[in-house]
């Protein structure tokens, strides 16, 4: 797991789109969730940066995002949080969510 640091760094303000994973060494669903969600985001929406955070080593920056549960996905689109899941999510669920507003952010649509 590629380590971020607490700064801006986790969700840029010069990238237009920014996706932050959050888990743990010990967590079970997130072993299982998170190669299908990162899968789903390399296949279907590869213009957003993927990182990754564990929340076991960095506790400082899930709580710079209000994470209290893991796994959570954060995803950010201009700058802005636009979509928060957490605990049980699936990827078609991500999908549907981002699918137009990536479209219509990058001109996929």
């Amino acid at each position: 797991m590629k380590p971020v640091i607490p700064t801006s760094a986790t969700a840029p303000a010069d990238r237009p789109a920014a996706a932050i994973w959050f888990s743990a060494p010990g967590c079970g669903v997130c072993s299982v969730l998170r190669p299908r969600v990162k899968s789903l985001f390399e296949q279907e929406f590869p213009q957003i940066l993927w990182q990754d955070v564990d929340t076991a080593a960095q506790p400082e920056v899930a709580a710079q995002h209000q994470v209290f549960t893991i796994p959570t996905l954060l995803v950010f689109l201009d700058g802005r949080e636009f979509l928060r899941r957490a605990r049980n999510f699936s990827p078609a669920e991500v999908r549907d969510a981002l699918a137009r507003p990536y479209g219509l952010l990058f001109g996929d649509a």
